[in-house]
């Protein structure tokens, strides 16, 4: 009886195994992102044509190093791979993605995968680098001892993929058989890598290890690792600018465009100020987040991330937390939605949810806007000690009171933990990131970013717009429009509540369309004080109006409340989706208002007393 096609395979691998970049490879642009029924694992799904018309689906599992999970992602692999993952049909093939340079550690979860009884598929990846080390892998032999079909690939070189589109033609191979209850696996890595293994040349490359001598090196290790943060904050604040610029003025071209063939009235107000300009706040930010996972990207395939990890061990440590949480720590400074996605390879669920919660902490982009027209108004533009400008040293000191907070939240969640969760994590190779996978990676965060962001905050913004817009001022009333409508009203009933913190009536109303996302304040504050321009042009009109009207203890408690409050609910939306949890978002919203407040009190009262 001939053995069937496969029709449904599953790629499973360790870790920095370059998995994802074969799955790029099989697929192009062919796949599709979503999420397991029931949590917010990431699905990774493609299709793949073999040469002879067939039509395959790959799904790229979440790495793991062992069918005994100790996380969500790890938990999805194990019984995707053992086919009782409820709603998803077990794969036709399982391919195990070897990284070929680190063979003794990665056999190991490839024996595991053997005990299944289930038929696989082993993949030598990185076996160009195995020579430059100076050995061979006996592929004959080792496909031999396994019992299971062995290929090799390159997953970072054009057609490095090809053997495995070759083997995805051919009838499934028959399940291995497994090795005996109670075998030693360690003994069998040692006996595979005997046999299998062999050095062809006395030369043994050191380059890994003399560059680890610079990047792991507790003074010169940091100080690359600090040079390598200021470029890329650089990269995302500064050359991302002329592309913001361009969205922004394409997003205003569309809404004049489209406010010309819509006749003046609640429509026209609905599309252009509701929906054109709720999506341009999300997608004039869009440049920004993708240089971000540009660099974090490169730096990840380039096997740097975790050597950077490694070295904020320590750091991290201090408050409570491993240096797994650096990397969606990193990524909150763009956008803690992101940020806080990119949680789900912590495997403690402790860690995890601190780290979830602390997250906002970080200064994202959103803020800057705010920033920026509070610190030209009222900050003055000089230098201090002859060379630092004291607008920088201001803006430095949020950045930095978000950080050090956020390390002081942690330490107070966690001082009831006392079991130590050391770092224990694979280094993998240096090399080269393949561009068609960064594109391949870029393109979907983009999509998932829209998709999830924008929907969320097009929503609040309409939401925001019915509130200033409703009801309409009397004929002939005085004052601003908005002095009239639902959120005005809000405006005068919330300041005796904000009164304390040195809070106008004007702030109050700002802070109303800023839920939907920070930024909008700066318009939200332009529409209060009737100056009409662009967002742009607003800020500048603002700046001398708002330091003829605010004194500076206002100025700076609204500078303290944005380092703290939530004000952006597309996060704490993604808290709930993470988390499956209201009582954590409650927890979020209760304790970062919270802060705010108390951190606005003080700031206002105690410049108030130094300034008078």
């Amino acid at each position: 009886m001939t053995s069937p096609l496969p029709q449904r395979v599953a790629l499973v691998g360790n870790p920095n195994c370059g998995k994802t970049a074969l799955f790029n490879q099989l697929t192009g642009s062919r796949q599709k992102v979503a999420n397991y029924a029931g949590v917010t694992v990431e699905r990774k799904a493609g299709r793949l044509t073999t040469p002879s018309g067939r039509s395959v689906q790959i799904l790229d599992l979440p790495g793991t190093y062992s069918l005994n999970a100790t996380s969500p992602d790890e938990a999805v692999t194990r019984d995707v791979c053992r086919g009782v993952y409820k709603g998803e049909p077990a794969p036709d093939l399982l391919i195990s993605v070897l990284a070929a340079t680190n063979l003794r550690l990665h056999l190991r979860f490839a024996l595991e995968l053997r005990q299944l009884g289930r038929p696989m598929l082993i993949v030598l990846n990185m076996i160009d680098a195995v020579r430059k080390q100076g050995l061979e892998i006996d592929v004959p032999r080792l496909q031999a001892e396994l019992g299971v079909p062995v290929v090799t690939a390159i997953g970072v070189k054009r057609g490095g993929a090809a053997s495995i589109v070759q083997a995805l033609d051919e009838a499934v191979p028959p399940p291995p058989a497994p090795l005996p209850e109670g075998a030693d696996l360690h003994a069998e890595i040692r006996r595979l890598m005997a046999l299998c293994v062999r050095r062809t040349s006395t030369r043994h490359p050191q380059f890994d290890a003399k560059l680890d001598r610079w990047v792991l090196h507790p003074v010169w290790g940091m100080l690359i690792l600090l040079v390598l943060l200021f470029i890329m904050f650089q990269a995302v604040f500064s050359w991302a600018q002329p592309f913001m610029d361009l969205l922004q003025s394409g997003m205003d071209q569309l809404g004049e465009f489209v406010g010309t063939l819509l006749p003046e009235g609640i429509l026209r107000s609905l599309i252009v100020e509701g929906v054109i300009a709720g999506a341009g706040t999300v997608i004039v930010f869009l440049p920004q987040i993708l240089i971000l996972f540009l660099w974090i990207l490169a730096l990840e395939e380039s096997g740097y991330l975790p050597r950077a990890a490694f070295m904020l061990d320590k750091l991290m440590a201090s408050a409570g937390l491993s240096g797994r949480s650096f990397i969606p720590l990193l990524s909150s400074f763009a956008c803690a939605v992101p940020g806080i996605m990119s949680t789900r390879t912590i495997q403690n669920p402790r860690d995890r949810m601190v780290t979830i919660l602390i997250a906002p902490l970080m200064t994202c982009s959103a803020r800057l806007p705010v920033y920026a027209l509070l610190i030209a108004a009222f900050v003055p533009s000089r230098t201090v000690l002859g060379l630092l400008n004291l607008h920088g040293l201001v803006l430095f000191a949020l950045y930095a009171a978000g950080v050090l907070s956020a390390l002081v939240v942690a330490r107070v969640l966690k001082k009831r933990d006392t079991e130590e969760h050391p770092l224990l994590m694979e280094l993998p190779s240096y090399r080269v990131p393949g561009l068609q996978s960064l594109c391949i990676e870029l393109w979907q965060r983009a999509r998932i970013f829209l998709s999830r962001v924008g929907t969320i905050i097009v929503t609040l913004s309409i939401i925001m717009w019915a509130l200033s817009s409703f009801p309409a001022p009397p004929a002939g009333a005085p004052g601003p429009a908005i002095d009239w409508s639902l959120a005005g009203r809000i405006g005068h009933l919330m300041l005796p509540l904000f009164a304390f913190i040195g809070f106008n009536w004007q702030i109050c109303v700002a802070l109303i369309p800023g839920l939907a996302a920070r930024e909008v304040a700066v318009s939200g504050l332009a529409t209060v004080y009737s100056v009409g321009a662009s967002e742009g042009d607003a800020a500048t009109q603002l700046a001398p109006l708002l330091s003829a009207h605010w004194s500076l203890a206002t100025a700076f408690s609204l500078l303290a409340w944005y380092v703290y409050a939530p004000q952006c609910f597309s996060t704490l939306a993604v808290i709930r989706r993470e988390t499956g949890s209201w009582r954590l978002v409650w927890v979020s919203v209760v304790y970062l208002f919270g802060l705010a407040y108390l951190a606005s009190f003080l700031t206002y009262h105690i410049t108030r007393f130094f300034t008078g």
